[in-house]
């Protein structure tokens, strides 16, 4: 990380704020947020570079309260002083000019002054002169197609009450595929915050065995249930589902959560333990209103309930305490507690079913039971006696997540990954979720 990139992109977010402070009347409140980065990014295809170049962007959200009610803009940074507080006092005038139509919102939840943070995190990224030579080296003979984004990410939240939360952090990502001569690929994606030659050739070798399966017949798997190992990228799918009508307190409270039936007393296997952890420094503990969540919160402990995602809002309309969530109430920096299963155990004890590795497309198909229907994808595999033996076609999956993280758990593994968030749309995505890989009784296949 520069630091005088860091410096740069602060000093004018500050100079913006100061000023739109100032210029605030009476009884109005306001919140400001920066989303800002400095990345570079390579697109392979066929071990060969598309494209690359550097994105550097900046973006100030600003969110006025005022009368019960809420508007909200956006603007570009440019580190230009003059045109930066103009832009940014132009918006605070439409957003007074637009919050005098709004409707009165009666859970409104003003901003306050909790505490102050500043959260710098820099790293060893690849220099982006030898980035394409590093990159591309371990991969020569392969089909290799994907992408690489790495650079600096800032997120910052200041209110009008003094309250100021800035964070930076240097991180990168491969999403990668391996393609062999019959289009079949091997997924794969390598991310840290220091670059790790080593780490990424164990990777990529690991990879290149499992492309040399896929040339092995191809085993029809017809619907039932088979015993059945998720790799941690197939868990990552999985838990990502939790954010989407499960873990969130309102989801339970409006009786749309798939988590319901823990309230009820059924609960997951006691193998399973999730937790938002903010220790790693991946994402910034302040949310869009700048509340704070704790270093670590325990959702599920050994198969129970003991915690849900609670906004401030969630909270007052339900007179709950909040902790800290976001808007939508969605997990972070989730982690899933590690268990016993050895990586050269896998296969032993898997003994005979489906070894997978990716899933996509996933949906729920009962929330009120935590069914989920999904699909398999890249690298799945037909194994007997404990041995790969044959590829298959992708499988149509439906089942719940009181099964496959409930009474069919059979073996949670001693290692585990980090699955990054890789979206790019509009802006690199931070965080991503530590978890491990699975092994399941009975995972029931429909198609």
């Amino acid at each position: 990380m520069s630091n005088f990139e860091n410096k740069y992109w602060e000093l004018s977010f500050n100079s913006v704020s100061e000023k739109l402070f100032n210029n605030l009347k009476e009884g109005e409140y306001l919140i400001i947020q920066l989303t800002a980065e400095k990345s570079h990014f390579i697109r392979f295809n066929h071990a060969k570079v598309r494209q690359t170049g550097m994105v550097i962007d900046a973006e100030v959200s600003l969110k006025l309260i005022s009368s019960q009610k809420t508007a909200y803009a956006n603007f570009p940074l440019t580190g230009n002083e003059e045109i930066d507080l103009s832009l940014a006092l132009e918006n605070l005038d439409y957003l007074r000019s637009e919050i005098k139509l709004l409707p009165e919102d009666p859970y409104i939840v003003l901003p306050q002054y909790h505490t102050s943070s500043h959260e710098v995190y820099p790293s060893n990224l690849l220099n982006p002169k030898i980035a394409i030579e590093s990159i591309l080296k371990p991969v020569q003979g392969l089909d290799f197609t994907g992408y690489y984004a790495g650079g600096l990410i800032i997120r910052a939240n200041y209110n009008s009450l003094g309250q100021k939360h800035w964070f930076a952090t240097d991180s990168f990502f491969i999403d990668y595929s391996l393609i062999n001569h019959n289009n079949k690929a091997i997924k794969g994606t390598f991310s840290a915050r220091d670059w790790d030659l080593n780490q990424y050739q164990h990777q990529i070798n690991w990879n290149k065995k499992q492309l040399e399966k896929l040339n092995l017949p191809i085993h029809e798997v017809k619907p039932g249930n088979y015993r059945t190992y998720l790799a941690p990228s197939a868990i990552a799918s999985l838990l990502g589902m939790f954010s989407w009508g499960a873990i969130s307190e309102a989801s339970l409270q409006q009786g749309g959560s798939a988590l319901a039936k823990m309230r009820q007393e059924e609960n997951l296997s006691v193998l399973f333990s999730l937790k938002e952890n903010f220790e790693s420094g991946n994402v910034p503990r302040f949310n869009d209103l700048g509340e704070v969540s704790p270093n670590e919160l325990p959702l599920i402990e050994s198969g129970k309930l003991v915690n849900t995602l609670i906004n401030s809002r969630t909270a007052l309309e339900y007179n709950l305490t909040a902790n800290g969530a976001n808007n939508s109430e969605s997990l972070r920096s989730p982690e899933i507690k590690a268990g016993s299963l050895k990586e050269e155990e896998i296969l032993k004890n898997l003994d005979t079913g489906l070894y997978l590795s990716n899933l996509h497309y996933l949906n729920w198909s009962d929330r009120s039971s935590g069914r989920i229907t999904g699909m398999t994808r890249y690298g799945c595999f037909w194994v007997e006696k404990g041995e790969i033996v044959a590829t298959i076609k992708d499988l149509r999956f439906d089942d719940s997540l009181y099964s496959f993280f409930g009474h069919n758990l059979i073996a949670l593994t001693d290692f585990r990954e980090f699955i990054p968030e890789v979206s790019t749309y509009e802006t690199r995505s931070l965080g991503g979720c530590l978890v491990p890989g699975a092994l399941v009784n009975q995972f029931t296949f429909t198609l």
